[in-house]
């Protein structure tokens, strides 16, 4: 059964080419993927690219075109949720669109014509990731930059919100997480492209799970170098986390 790891930046995928077994790249729908093996499981790794519709376009094409069965998302993410701290871990239990707004025809932030607002990622698939995380945190906490996390790092379980604009205000922030919120919607973490990918994985039918590492605030307070952290830190946890969940899946 083929797993298809995506990440939006190539910094987070870098260590997983460098472990793919018998690694074959293949250009299609103006991307490139890399087919393989990891941990003696098939997967098929991919950049997302940035933002909804280029992540759906990837995520239809990992689906049609390599046979996926099952999808996750690593990246990072900025944390918005109480107690979400700068290199912890959000495992989303669900999505919703922050700028989805089709009202007065559609409630604000339901998806039209699904009758939904919120779509859930896999249960088993989030167990497995679960450990997987946990286990990382382990192994990387301790090397953490004590100057960005006064404690270890920890693993928060909850939804995360998309949205095609990266979100770096304080009051961005306060607006996005108050009109969630008050919709029944209190997110952990927002980003730009896990709720394009788990509505595509709704459509076909195939199992979603997404891991994300909080990189900032989200707000103007952010004191790290973005891509340094992106280099240095999450592209860590994603290869820790990613090698764990494969490990941790029965061999197809």
């Amino acid at each position: 059964m083929t797993t298809a790891i995506l990440s939006a930046f190539a910094q987070e995928q870098t260590g997983l080419i460098e472990l793919l077994e018998r690694p074959e790249r293949v250009q299609r729908a103006g991307r490139y993927f890399w087919r393989g093996h990891l941990q003696g499981q098939p997967v098929v790794l991919a950049l997302s690219k940035l933002g909804k519709v280029a992540a759906a376009t990837t995520a239809t094409t990992v689906i049609e075109a390599f046979g996926a069965k099952q999808l996750v998302f690593t990246g990072v993410a900025g944390g918005v949720g109480p107690g979400v701290q700068v290199g912890d871990v959000v495992l989303a239990t669900d999505f919703v669109q922050h700028d989805m707004d089709c009202s007065p025809l559609f409630p604000r932030y339901e998806i039209p014509l699904y009758g939904q607002s919120r779509f859930a990622c896999d249960a088993a698939l989030n167990a497995h990731l679960l450990i997987a995380a946990q286990q990382a945190l382990v192994g990387l906490g301790a090397d953490f930059d004590a100057q960005l996390h006064a404690d270890l790092p920890r693993v928060h379980q909850g939804l995360i919100a998309s949205g095609d604009r990266f979100v770096s205000s304080a009051t961005e922030v306060a607006a996005l997480v108050q009109g969630l919120t008050q919709a029944g919607h209190p997110p952990l973490a927002v980003e730009m492209e896990g709720a394009a990918v788990a509505q595509v994985c709704h459509d076909y039918g195939v199992p979603f799970a997404a891991v994300r590492t909080i990189s900032d605030r989200a707000d103007d307070s952010a004191h790290v170098d973005f891509n340094a952290f992106v280099r240095d830190t999450a592209s860590r946890y994603a290869v820790g986390i990613v090698l764990g969940f494969l490990d941790g899946i029965p061999t197809a």
